[in-house]
């Protein structure tokens, strides 16, 4: 069998019993997660609105609700709605390793179409969660080379299969319409690392929305009996020969198949920037506790980068000053210095006003940065941070592992506090205790008849 039809058959055949129990723990603090930076993005994730706007205009089925704003659309305009605001505040999980939000795409999906089919119990649902994110981790795992480097912009694009393949098992699928879906979606999902390069582009946050959509069009159209291509991974013009060249690894995409579940190596942000950053955050909270370390005592700030995230400091300058609040999250000068100047990052940090604070600006100015190019793309969340202070203390820190990693844990308790200082930031208010069962029913996902239920407690 080629890869493609691997893929297909595993993301078909697999049941909740085959999944170890971390994945379904996992698959359920990442649906938890995820409702959560969505709801705060309806009301704080510029240029969703739009996205919003354009969901709930015509006539289609009111089936599906988009989250926080309490109206429903067809099922492929809520992913696509749902879809603007699940990277809109760069808050979601990621796979450190693999670089890829694996459920930025996957839960607007899922969601969406468990709420227009009706009776998806949690277990289907979690199932469902689990394959989806295993494959975007193992399909990101399998580049050899970054994708960037040929103009691509991976994490939306890889985000688009393994939504698929969520969708098509909650379909129902069979393999060879499995294969027909990752087809449509290769016609479909693509994302310019263009992006990377204009800082004030909306693009970079709302990037899922196109995803989102694309990967339930492709499990529907699959269903109705579109045909799409045999080869759609591993073809001569299939998914790594576009986007890499060809440089993947086969052994690493396919093995422990349905065995491992990547979704148990998911990392949960404690902070809402760039993962790229949280080591350096990190970094700086570990020296401002340990020598007392106050803004005005710094007279210089180096750190060390790997290549994949230079483009965290580069240009410099821009860097320093950013003037969008979505390039201040993908700005180490810049979130470094919150963390210096505040003893935390927040939500808070990154509203308009917060672009223009003295305080940071300034700190910011006295950073700058060297490339480790030593450093691989396993290897690429990896911080070195050294403070001179002005009686000419050098203070240096390094962090391998970045803070919310499963072997540098958030405990469910703090993911728990996060999804209700979130949720309560949605544009249509929910009441307190409603947002407490929608945590008692995730919990518990695996007793629940009725994904439904989830979202008739979040009005």
């Amino acid at each position: 069998m080629n890869e493609s039809t691997i893929l297909a058959k595993y993301a078909v055949e697999t049941r909740y019993e085959d999944l170890p129990d971390r994945a379904r723990e996992m698959a359920k603090m990442s649906f938890l997660d995820a409702l959560g930076v969505t709801l705060a993005a309806s009301s704080l994730g510029k240029g969703c609105q739009a996205f919003v706007d354009i969901a709930g205009q015509g006539e289609g089925k009111k089936e599906s609700t988009i989250l926080g704003f309490q109206k429903k659309v067809p099922a492929p305009m809520a992913a696509f709605a749902n879809g603007s605001m699940a990277h809109a505040l760069d808050f979601e999980d990621a796979h450190d390793q693999a670089l890829v939000h694996p459920n930025a795409v996957a839960v607007p999906v899922t969601l969406a179409l468990a709420e227009s089919m009706g009776d998806v119990d949690g277990k289907a649902f979690i199932t469902a969660l689990a394959v989806g994110c295993d494959l975007v981790c193992r399909l990101g795992l399998a580049f050899k080379e970054n994708p960037a480097e040929y103009g691509w912009y991976i994490p939306p694009i890889l985000g688009a299969f393994g939504a698929t393949a969520a969708a098509g098992r909650l379909l129902g699928l069979s393999e060879t319409e499995m294969v027909d879906a990752f087809s449509l979606t290769l016609c479909q999902a693509t994302c310019s690392a263009e992006l990377r390069y204009s800082p004030e582009s909306d693009i970079r946050a709302v990037r899922d929305a196109f995803a989102a959509k694309a990967a339930l069009l492709s499990a529907l159209l699959a269903k109705k009996g579109i045909k799409g291509f045999d080869h759609p991974f591993e073809g001569k013009a299939g998914l790594f020969s576009l986007y890499s060249k060809g440089h993947y690894d086969s052994d690493t995409l396919l093995k422990d198949l349905g065995k491992v579940f990547e979704g148990a190596n998911v990392s949960f942000k404690p902070w809402p920037t760039c993962r790229g950053t949280h080591t350096f955050i990190e970094a700086a909270f570990n020296i401002i506790d340990e020598e007392n370390v106050r803004p005005e005592d710094i007279s210089d700030i180096r750190v060390i980068v790997s290549s994949f995230n230079q483009m965290l400091c580069e240009p410099l300058e821009v860097k320093r000053n950013p003037q969008a609040v979505i390039d201040a999250k993908f700005s180490i000068p810049f979130v470094l210095a919150t963390a210096l100047v505040y003893g935390n990052v927040t939500l808070d940090h990154f509203v308009p006003e917060s672009l223009k604070d003295d305080k940071v600006l300034r700190l910011a100015q006295k950073i700058r940065y060297e490339l480790d190019a030593s450093l691989g793309l396993r290897e690429a969340t990896r911080a070195f941070l050294e403070i001179k202070t002005r009686d000419n203390m050098i203070l240096t820190k390094q962090i391998d592992q970045a803070y919310g990693h499963p072997d540098h844990p958030i405990s469910k308790e703090a993911l728990v506090k996060k999804f209700m200082d979130c949720a309560a930031k949605a544009v249509k208010k929910i009441p307190e205790n409603h947002l407490e069962k929608v945590v008692e029913l995730i919990l518990g996902l695996e007793e629940l008849k009725d994904i439904r239920k989830v979202v008739d407690y979040l009005r």
